[in-house]
């Protein structure tokens, strides 16, 4: 008989986040929407004055964050108890008031960019001089300004706004098309007949039957390979779009038009290619010990990515999640886990799932709220580790927040996941270190290595591939669907070396990659582990201020870009050493994974 789901109020209020901590009632939930609803109604008299005097300035920036930060704080009360439980309509509809507000107020307060980037920064600067509060500001003014040359007139952009819908359409026409037009069939997992969809993908391709891997394999390239025109279509369209933009607004190139928000050189890109390309042994290795593990005279890439590892049977209470990630973290100091242990006495995580709760798990919050951290605890080994990783969030957030003002306190998608997959390795090297079992170092270790393998290696390889065509579209190449699966197959080639089939149909599998939309994002992924495991390299070899260091970093918020503030940590993404440190942590945990499977 299967198991009921709990209902969420049959869940003891001691395994709940505390949502109280934000407003006790609807009635102060009320007073604050109707006091931003009221400021926003007032702002647009700013349009007129607040460029003629450092004072008037400094007047519409307090008034812009005052609206900002309590549509945040509204915005959150409303969200995490609709994510308790979405069949709660209360809540679904105080998210829809606050998402219709803080729409208004986009519109309303567009003047302002444009309108400051209309003078010349001269002006500002003399701003500074008549109302030297202003002065708090000039990072983010500062940053404004470096888009100056980039924003054309008046009516160019707002002939550019028109079309933005339409030049952002093809990811929203992929993922229609690849997620519900296209049909796979079925195919058999050894036992019945299943669907096949880019969803059970993953799952069929961790398989322990071969041939169910092989099945699955084929049947999705052989039907994303019959498609190739119309997908080839719909990628080319979003690289020349973006390509079109780029030109047209004056960057040198869709790159450095895509890394310029977050003041990234140029150089960081390529310089995590080349390295990477640089250092292709170890995965090759990776390779040829997962062959002789499976017993295979031939691996393909449909074996890739099965486990060669039983899964962890063990099973975790809380408590113990909690004292393994307390005691895993505890090189961070005693003022870190003094905090940390905030989130566990003041009631910041979710713990269990509920009848309704939103899947998954993430960690949300805002400047005048504590993190918040949703989880749908299992007690699994994951479950654990999904709880250092979103705490590794809060904490950032929390370290974030209370050191900077408002307008500097959030930290940047570049350096979003550093600190939860500081945590993440923490765990695992605790675990590695502290633990006599045998098969659960096996897991950890094949999840570290999987964990490379995904998030570095194969990242790279879509970032080097994204980098090839936009090359190709800026020297006015045509991008033929055949082209696009030459390069993509060449690259399979060379990350997986001579001792993999490289199986052609491999070469249509850019057709199923989504990311390929986000413009340039996929490096990020490499860059944050790089970055996290430098950190803890540092921190476990006991180098001088590692730890002060780290918490130095975690303290910056946005108060400047993430290169300079990843330097604080001891990290500079410009230079090749960083990228190297990553793989020499994966080349030692397959040293050890090696070792520890021949005991075996």
């Amino acid at each position: 008989m299967a198991k009921r789901q709990k209902l969420r109020s049959e869940i003891d209020d001691k395994y709940k986040w505390d949502l109280t901590t934000i407003y006790k009632t609807m009635t102060d939930f009320e007073k604050d929407y109707n006091r931003v609803v009221s400021l926003i109604k007032e702002f647009p008299n700013n349009e007129k004055n607040f460029l003629k005097s450092g004072k008037d300035l400094l007047k519409a920036i307090n008034e812009d964050l005052e609206i900002s930060r309590l549509i945040s704080k509204l915005y959150m009360y409303a969200h995490l108890n609709s994510d308790s439980d979405t069949s709660n309509t209360t809540f679904q509809e105080l998210k829809g008031r606050i998402s219709n507000i803080e729409s208004e107020y986009s519109k309303i307060s567009a003047f302002m960019i444009p309108s400051l980037l209309k003078e010349d920064y001269s002006k500002i600067e003399k701003f500074y001089q008549e109302e030297p509060k202003l002065l708090e500001h000039k990072f983010n003014l500062e940053n404004i300004f470096r888009y100056k040359n980039h924003v054309l007139t008046d009516k160019e952009e707002k002939i550019i706004s028109s079309f933005a819908q339409v030049l952002g359409n093809s990811e929203e026409i992929y993922d229609v098309f690849t997620n519900s037009d296209m049909e796979f069939g079925l195919v058999s997992d050894g036992n019945e007949e299943v669907e096949l969809t880019n969803s059970s993908y993953s799952k069929l391709m961790k398989s322990n039957n071969r041939e169910t891997r092989k099945e699955s394999f084929k049947r999705l390239y052989e039907v994303y390979g019959s498609y190739k025109n119309t997908i080839a279509k719909i990628l080319v369209g979003d690289v020349k779009a973006n390509v079109a933009l780029s030109e047209v607004k004056n960057y040198p190139s869709a790159l450095e038009a895509s890394l310029f928000a977050d003041n990234i050189q140029k150089e960081v890109y390529d310089n995590l290619i080349k390295t990477i390309n640089n250092n292709l042994e170890p995965l090759y290795h990776y390779y040829d010990l997962k062959k002789q593990m499976l017993n295979l005279d031939e691996m393909h890439l449909y074996d890739t990515y099965v486990s060669v590892i039983d899964e962890n049977t063990k099973e975790y209470s809380f408590d113990e999640a909690k004292d393994l990630v307390i005691k895993a973290l505890s090189v961070l100091g005693d003022t870190y886990i003094k905090d940390l242990n905030k989130a566990f006495d003041e009631h910041w995580i979710d713990i269990y799932p509920n009848k309704g709760k939103v899947s998954g798990a993430y960690s949300s919050g805002s400047y005048d709220t504590n993190p918040f951290v949703l989880l749908n605890f299992d007690g699994t080994l994951d479950s654990v580790s999904t709880l250092a990783h979103e705490l590794g969030h809060s904490m950032h957030s929390y370290y974030s927040r209370h050191n900077n003002s408002y307008q500097y306190s959030e930290y940047k998608i570049f350096v979003a996941e550093v600190a939860s997959t500081v945590n993440e390795l923490l765990l695992a090297n605790y675990l590695l270190n502290n633990s006599s079992d045998k098969k659960l170092k096996l897991v950890v270790l094949n999840n570290l290595l999987d964990t490379f393998k995904g998030t570095i290696y194969r990242q790279v390889m879509f970032a080097e591939f994204e980098k090839k065509i936009y090359e190709l579209e800026e020297k006015k190449q045509v991008l033929t669907h055949e082209l696009l699966s030459n390069i993509y197959y060449e690259l399979n080639k060379k990350y997986f070396g001579s001792n993999v089939v490289v199986d052609d149909l491999i070469r249509y599998e850019w057709m199923r990659i989504p990311h390929f939309y986000y413009n340039f994002y996929v490096y990020k992924y490499a860059t944050g582990l790089s970055s996290a495991c430098h950190i803890v390299q540092r921190i476990l070899n006991k180098e001088e201020n590692a730890v002060s260091n780290y918490l130095e970093f975690l303290k910056s918020g946005g108060s400047n870009y993430p290169l300079e503030e990843l330097k604080i940590a001891g990290v500079d993404m410009t230079k090749k050493e960083v990228v190297e440190s990553a793989i020499n942590m994966f080349r030692d945990y397959l040293k050890e994974f090696e070792e520890l499977y021949k005991e075996q």
